[in-house]
């Protein structure tokens, strides 16, 4: 049987007398779109950590195509095939969009490039060929050919969003970890961004995990979902069945745990407030 992209096996974490996440697994299968959601202080974000390598839990274990990388570094870990975006979009405001795509291919494909470019000041001057094709292709999977000259400085969130994503892509990951990607996202935005995050696994066989709080966005989109409350894996299965699972909406309803888990986004942002 072929390891799964990227697993998680028995992760704990405690901050002083707080477990933030308490003996958790889960599994991303190549090609594949895995959701994981929860209520705000459910552990996401803690076990978002874990997974890209910037916080190292108290016991479990995390593997890169079966490859323990538990100790490893963000930096091993993106060598290895994994990259990730962040819930607020870290970009260089003084470069382009195509600037961003451009610095992120030739970091994973010609490393000593950029050195070189540095000494002799030849910058994003001299794009080879096979450069120029792929960061075009990426551009336009993301829709973003309008503005690749433009500075990323005042870009709207969304679109901020789609930089950073396009930056990922071109490392050529086999596994994209997606933070909160549709935070700040308007309904169409929303809907444009699942259509991308669907065209990525589909014609790229890029495997996506996506942390959010846009329930319905992930059981849109996910072949499997995972539901963490307090710590804790509540829940784990199919859209259809996390969308009828009375634990989880509870855990996302409260005192209404007989209402459809269908259009609990807002409920659900409601409730990112109450830790």
């Amino acid at each position: 049987m072929t390891a799964p992209c990227l697993e998680a096996t028995g992760v704990t974490v405690r901050f002083g007398g707080l477990t933030a996440v308490d003996d958790v697994s889960i599994a991303v299968p190549h090609g594949s779109i895995v959701g994981l959601i929860g209520p705000n202080g459910a552990g996401k974000s803690t076990l978002f950590s874990v997974l890209s390598g910037l916080l190292r839990p108290q016991a479990g274990q995390v593997f890169i195509d079966g490859l323990d990388v538990t100790s490893a570094s963000p930096q091993t870990r993106a060598a290895r095939g994994m990259a990730r975006t962040f819930q607020h979009p870290e970009l260089f405001l003084g470069l382009t969009v195509r600037e961003h795509v451009t610095l992120a291919y030739r970091v994973a494909n010609a490393p000593r490039r950029i050195w070189s470019d540095a000494i002799t000041g030849g910058g994003f001057r001299r794009p080879s060929r096979a450069e120029s094709e792929r960061v075009d292709v990426i551009i336009d999977g993301l829709k973003l050919g309008a503005i690749q000259h433009r500075p990323v400085i005042g870009l709207p969130l969304g679109l901020a969003r789609l930089v950073e994503i396009a930056r990922s892509i071109a490392r050529e990951p086999q596994v994209l970890l997606l933070d909160e990607a549709s935070s700040g996202l308007d309904a169409t935005e929303t809907d444009e961004l699942a259509v991308i995050l669907k065209n990525l696994v589909e014609r790229r066989g890029v495997s996506l995990l996506l942390v959010e709080h846009d329930v319905e966005l992930v059981l849109g989109l996910a072949d499997w979902v995972y539901v963490l409350d307090f710590g804790a894996l509540i829940a784990q299965g199919k859209p259809d069945d996390i969308r009828n699972d009375a634990t989880v909406r509870a855990a996302y309803l409260g005192e209404q745990p007989d209402a459809a888990l269908v259009g609990a986004g807002s409920g659900a942002a409601e409730q990112e407030a109450r830790s």
